[in-house]
Formats: C-alpha cells, structure tokens, sequence
C-alpha cells in the first residue's frame, strides 16, 4: 500500500496522541479490528491488512478489481536467486485471474513459474494541495495482490492474448489478423489466482491544520487524469485504410 503524507496521519483521522517522551512528536493510534467484515472479496491478512489509516482499506472485489483493471501497467515483485527484484509489465484481469505476458527468453517469466510473487497498482487522481507542504498529499486508487505463477499455454493462451489487446482497446482483437504460431511460440504467458488483495483509496480534499486557515495561499485539488489522444498513422509502411470508428471514438476519452 503506498505510504500516507505525515499530515494525513497527524490531521485526518482525529486518532493522535502525544509521545511523552519526545515533546512535540504526534503518533497516529489506529483503529484495528480484529476481524473486518467482508462479503465477497478477500478478509485481510497480516500483510494485506491496511494498517496506516484502516479507514481507506478495501477488501472487496468491488472496490479492488476496478483499480486493477483501470491501470495498463503493474509491478511484479518476485525473488530471483534470493534476491529481491521488482519488474513492470502490462497487465489483464479475468476473474480472480490476472496475467501478464513478455518474450519467450525473458528471465523474469522463466524465473517466476511457480512461486508466489506480489502485485501492485497505484494510480494518481489527484495532487491535493494544502496550506503547508507537511499537509499536503494525493488522491489515489491502489491495490496489492498476491498469487503463485503459472504458464499459461494452448487455447487459454490465445484467448487471454485476445483479452488482452481488447483491454487496451475495446474490440481491437476482432479487427486483428490471428497470431501466427511462431509469434505464439515467442511469447511467453504467465497467469495467477489472486489469493490475497486489498486496496487503499483516498478521495477528497484537504484536511489540513486549523492554525493555517488564515494563510494567503490558495488550497484545493489539482486533477490528475489520463487521457487517448490523437491517432498517428504509421510512418514506415503506409495505411490502407481508415481507423475504424471504434478508435476515432476513443480519442479524447478518459481512461
């Protein structure tokens, strides 16, 4: 989960203390059930559970599957030789199931084939702007899975690749010649059962410190957004056609 500003622990939640022994120093109690209900997604375990400002936890798919399915890219921590890599990579959801794909002589897919690895996600909404830079933070949409690595191969392989380029863009798998069996045998596919998940999601604006509220400088949220842009036709050998209109529709539209 990624790691909240210092304001939002000290002015967000209300839940501060005092640290006696070090005058001036605020610690942020939070509250921690013990058990957090959970109707159709993933009870949190010791390393999912949200434990820096619970209160953004998500445990259910609901709340999680549409982050990872709103972000193109992941990152795949993994150990290699005992030691710790992280890697990104586009990725696609089916299911409980999430895969990602590279090239055949890639170490990392060779590497990770049957062990456990951590997904995580994280997309900017927003740069909240408050009246110090210590209260200052972001809005964000974040998840981190957990799974063990499988090949994928045959008909799923060629359906998921299908999958694939349709998350990228909506019906373009139909407009697309077949992969070739060479191109299939070139690519390696891997897939995993999400076992484990939790998201983390700040919304809204600034929570601040009162004693700054007469402070002359402007405070709010500045967007953060991703957008398709323009269509640039191919350069090395010419187009023969049109874009289709399921493209031409997709410029200017939020992802």
């Amino acid at each position: 989960m990624p790691a909240c500003h210092a304001g939002d622990r000290r002015f967000e939640s209300g839940r501060v203390r005092q640290e006696t022994s070090h005058p001036g120093l605020l610690l942020y109690d939070a509250s921690m059930p013990r058990e957090i209900p959970v109707s159709d997604g993933f009870p949190p375990s010791e390393r999912t559970r949200v434990r820096r400002l619970p209160e953004r936890g998500h445990y259910e798919r609901d709340d999680i599957y549409p982050v990872v399915d709103a972000a193109l890219t992941c990152t795949v921590a993994y150990l290699l030789n005992d030691r710790p890599h992280a890697t990104a990579t586009a990725h696609w959801r089916d299911g409980d199931r999430l895969y990602w794909h590279g090239s055949a002589a890639s170490r990392f897919l060779k590497s990770v084939v049957g062990t456990e690895v951590s997904v995580s996600i994280h997309l900017t909404d927003g740069i909240v702007l408050a009246r110090s830079g210590f209260d200052s933070s972001f809005n964000y949409r974040s998840a981190t899975l957990f799974g063990t690595c499988e090949e994928i191969t045959g008909a799923e392989k060629v359906a998921q690749l299908d999958a694939f380029v349709n998350k990228l863009i909506p019906g373009r798998a139909q407009e697309l010649r077949a992969s070739t069996e060479q191109e299939l045998k070139a690519t390696t596919m891997l897939g995993m059962t999400i076992t484990e998940a939790s998201g983390k999601i700040r919304t809204g604006g600034v929570h601040g410190n009162p004693d700054d509220a007469q402070e002359n400088i402007w405070a709010g949220v500045l967007e953060v957004n991703t957008y398709y842009g323009a269509l640039h036709p191919d350069e090395e050998t010419p187009v023969i056609t049109e874009p289709s209109a399921n493209l031409l529709g997709l410029t200017g539209k939020k992802l």
